[in-house]
């Protein structure tokens, strides 16, 4: 059963016609996002020189994306907050705020938890502390400990051992050096 001719045509024209629709309305709406995107340049944060440039990266890497669970700075995620934080940034360093001034600004916006770097005051101090504190106690305790651990007498023998006679030889001869045994035994080579 083979299909007309003509319903092959009005397919290939079909798909023509999706294809052509789908790039057309692809270029408009990248050709849209564009002029968004130059819009935003043009209004958005302001031209940086390549020194304050670099400070601005600097501070973004150091502010953590207040909606991104992993933790990630605002430098490297692609969040709206986070560019819209960037930009801040941009526009504080552009009118001369020094970095803490700016790290500040975020803090009281957002709390502490948005520097990656926290400041070492208050309950942060604490959290910084405690590991160290920790150490030198467990250090301290283990130090103390071995210094009270009774020093024992090298053991020579057990003294609750029975008396060997046949032991006590060797012992003898492996002192001394001496071996005692009949010739022709197991170690000379003779008939065992």
């Amino acid at each position: 059963m083979t299909a007309h001719p003509a319903l092959f045509l009005a397919r290939g024209v079909l798909v023509a016609l999706l294809c052509l629709l789908t790039l057309l309305t692809g270029r408009g709406a990248a050709q849209q996002t564009g002029a968004q995107q130059t819009g935003a340049q043009q209004t958005g944060a302001p031209t940086l020189t390549p020194a304050q440039e670099q400070r601005a990266v600097a501070i973004q890497k150091n502010l953590r994306c207040p909606l991104c669970d992993t933790g990630e700075s605002i430098a490297d995620s692609r969040s709206d907050i986070s560019v819209k934080m960037r930009e801040s940034v941009r526009e504080q360093v552009a009118a001369g705020r020094t970095d803490g001034d700016i790290y500040v600004f975020f803090a009281q916006r957002y709390g502490n938890f948005v520097l990656l770097d926290p400041p070492r005051t208050g309950k942060g101090l604490l959290l910084w502390g405690a590991p160290l504190l920790a150490l030198a106690l467990g250090g301290a305790v283990l130090w103390s400990f071995l210094r009270r651990a009774p020093r024992s007498a090298p053991v020579t023998g057990l003294p609750d051992e029975p008396f060997d006679p046949f032991l006590e030889q060797v012992r003898r001869d492996t002192r001394t050096g001496t071996d005692t045994r009949a010739p022709g035994g197991p170690t000379d080579g003779g008939p065992a």
